[in-house]
């Protein structure tokens, strides 16, 4: 029998429906990172549009709701809030445009819907700087087109028109394939289009069998035939810098003439009131600053799109993706060469918020540290953020291996859990606490991700990130307690009896995770060589290390520090130096120079498999 004809669609059936569209989305993702190579190819596209409409489908199932026109405006304020990448705010646009043009109606026509599409196609189309053929928005241009002509041909049912909507979308997504030369040469279709057109199968699908199936996916195995599309490009602007300005009459479109000026891929998607930024940027920082002289900036984020191209491009080479915190300090050549993903803190001065290495440098950092009225405060990165980058690897990898700044001082590492938790792969995330800090910190991550190079899988990486934690050692020399004291991580009385002793303490992580008051320096002058000298008296002269100094915007004492351990100890192999980040600076000051030693050891290649018989 004939289903009857669905001649109205109210708010709960387009709820349900719209959840089918992401459940389908979310079953390729994986799919769509892999073909994703443009605007550039860093595989994650897929990742970019579960997330958009992960904050959707959170909303739809919340709280069902009967009036149509209202489920469009929630689901258009949740893709704003949810957006991710260039797809997911060119889709949030989208819903906007859906909400602005039917959300005052309780039921929907077909002819409703039609010209709902057409509005939202509009709407995404007008949030670019440069709109370009061949993506998305064609996608939407063409398949909210035929919708059009369908109801104006007399089709007012709503099976048959989201039937004939996909196939138009359809025969659009593959002429994507022709239509830019970067889908061209490697011969994929545009990916945040195939996303919409998943998206719209679900909703199709629902509506032709009624059937909505939420079962939690399976995390699927990578195989061998999972390479990313294309190749590797040239990136013009290197960070996908994204953030949520607030406002009143916001002018979006001198917001997108200046952002437009600094960098590439812009979307500005949004109201009057509240705006997603979303922009390809040399310098996450500019585009914040610019951003908050149209309103209040939040939700900053910034990825390194060249680490993910790289990430998607030589996954096969290791089975196991390294991520830590901007508490770690770690030489830029060895996240290079590495491949390492850093996630960022937050640092508060009053109501402006940076994100930590990222959005201000170490040395805008102390400046603004020393001259400041208000003394900043530091947040953990949150959930979402770790998230984000979790659905990212763990597309990529076989495993992803979280190391994050010690517990005892930081939530960190517990964000890092939730995130992981939530995931559906959460099983091939593993968070551990490196109950280090800093240049510490640093080389045990470091290790951690030679171990990945060799080979090594998760299993055998954590236990020797275990063996190592045990052969890292961190000491801080601060040359006031101060800015400790303000940030609640030394007792005031410790400062008094140093002032009274005229002794200088210095700070160590101890084995636990514990950082506190390690021992005292004589006096309050050429405090770098005492504590130079302090440090080489506890490196063993028959053994090999690496280590690593931090400073607070002192490079010559860094220097002069390092110079006195390395002429006295010829067991030291490796040595950098590098700024110290706002996490660990914020509660020592400028001047602060910090030590993180680790004893040398072996990396051992995996031993190969025998092939199966």
């Amino acid at each position: 029998m004939q289903a009857s004809a669905i001649a109205r669609l109210g708010g709960t059936e387009l709820g349900r429906a719209l959840r089918s569209g992401i459940c389908r989305l979310q079953r390729e993702r994986e799919h769509l990172d892999r073909i994703n190579v443009f605007p550039v190819p860093d595989g994650d596209t897929g990742t970019n549009l579960v997330l958009t409409m992960g904050a959707v489908l959170a909303v739809l199932k919340r709280q069902p709701k009967a009036h149509a026109g209202q489920v469009l405006t929630d689901v258009a304020d949740a893709a704003l809030d949810g957006a991710r990448g260039n797809s997911g705010a060119i889709l949030a646009q989208f819903f906007l445009g859906l909400g602005d043009h039917a959300g005052h109606l309780p039921d929907l026509s077909p002819a409703d819907f039609a010209h709902a599409v057409v509005g939202g196609a509009s709407y995404a189309r007008e949030a670019l700087a440069a709109p370009l053929e061949g993506t998305i928005l064609t996608v939407l241009t063409d398949v909210g087109a035929e919708l059009v002509l369908a109801t104006q041909a007399g089709l007012d049912d709503f099976r048959a028109l989201l039937n004939r909507g996909l196939a138009r979308g359809r025969l659009s997504l593959e002429a994507t394939r022709a239509q830019l030369d970067v889908l061209t040469r490697a011969d994929v279709v545009d990916a945040g289009a195939a996303g919409f057109v998943s998206l719209l199968e679900g909703v199709a699908d629902y509506l032709d069998t009624g059937r909505l199936d939420e079962s939690e996916l399976p995390a699927e195995a990578l195989g061998e035939e999972h390479d990313a599309a294309g190749g590797e490009s040239s990136l013009e602007h290197r960070w996908c810098t994204e953030c949520m300005v607030s406002g009143a009459g916001i002018d979006r479109r001198a917001l997108r003439e200046r952002l437009a000026a600094i960098g590439s891929s812009l979307v500005v998607a949004g109201t009057g009131s509240k705006v997603r930024v979303h922009v390809h940027a040399s310098e996450p920082a500019q585009v914040f600053r610019i951003a908050a002289g149209f309103g209040a900036v939040s939700s900053q984020k910034a990825d390194d799109m060249q680490r993910q191209q790289e990430s998607a491009l030589h996954a096969r080479r290791r089975q196991v993706a390294l991520v830590t915190d901007t508490a770690a300090d770690i030489p830029e050549e060895e996240l290079e060469r590495l491949d390492i993903h850093v996630v960022p803190a937050r640092v508060h001065f009053g109501e402006q918020s940076y994100l930590d290495k990222v959005g201000i440098t170490p040395e805008e950092f102390y400046r603004l540290l020393a001259t400041s009225p208000v003394h900043p405060k530091t947040s953990q990165p949150p959930a979402g953020d770790f998230r984000r980058v979790f659905e990212f690897l763990s597309s990529h990898y076989a495993h992803v291996l979280s190391i994050n700044v010690t517990g005892r001082v930081s939530g960190t590492r517990q964000a890092a859990a939730t995130a992981a938790a939530r995931l559906v792969a959460s099983a091939r995330v593993t968070v551990i606490d490196s109950a280090n800090a800093a240049g510490g910190q640093g080389l045990i991550v470091i290790h951690a991700a030679e171990c990945a190079s060799a080979g090594q899988g998760p299993a055998e990486i954590a236990a020797g990130v275990e063996a190592i934690k045990k052969k890292t050692r961190t000491w801080a020399c601060p040359r006031t307690l101060d800015y400790g004291v303000r940030g609640g991580r030394v007792p005031a009385w410790a400062r008094t009896l140093a002032n009274f002793l005229h002794i200088s303490p210095f700070l160590a992580v101890f084995p636990d995770g514990r950082i506190s008051i390690g021992g005292f320096l004589l006096g309050r002058t050429d405090l770098t060589m005492k504590f130079a000298r302090y440090v080489s008296r506890r490196i063993d002269a028959g053994r090999r290390y690496r280590l690593i100094v931090s400073h607070a915007n002192a490079p010559d004492d860094a220097v002069e520090l390092l110079g006195f351990l390395k002429a006295n100890h010829p067991g030291i192999e490796e040595a950098w130096i590098v700024p110290l980040g706002s996490a660990i600076g914020v509660h020592g000051g400028p001047g602060t120079l910090i030590v993180g030693l680790q004893e040398r050891a072996a990396v051992t290649s995996a031993v190969p498999r025998p092939p199966a018989a």
